[in-house]
């Protein structure tokens, strides 16, 4: 992981592992949609944390991620699925 000099950007060096925290209201269906989102790769998912009001649940996407534009574009897809609220 490097610093790019023009903007303070981090860069990666790829391929890489990297893991997404994936929240939600239901484990399950952040497990299904995940399944339903990343089917060219295999990965894991583990169980994270559940908010203090027990009314969120985070789970923890593991994968190894080939270069910047996959990265994008499984954040922004598991950004937009209806039953993930939030990707960290």
């Amino acid at each position: 992981m490097n610093l790019d000099d023009t903007d303070q950007r981090v860069l990666f060096t790829y391929p890489c592992e990297w893991t997404y925290k994936v929240i939600g209201y239901q484990e399950s269906a952040i497990r299904q949609a995940i399944s339903e989102l990343v089917t060219e790769k295999s990965f894991e998912v583990s169980f994270s944390n559940k908010s203090s009001t027990k009314k969120y649940v985070s789970l923890s996407l593991d994968l190894v991620l080939e270069n910047e534009e996959e990265r994008e574009a499984i954040y922004m897809a598991l950004k937009q699925h209806p039953a993930i609220k939030m990707v960290l």
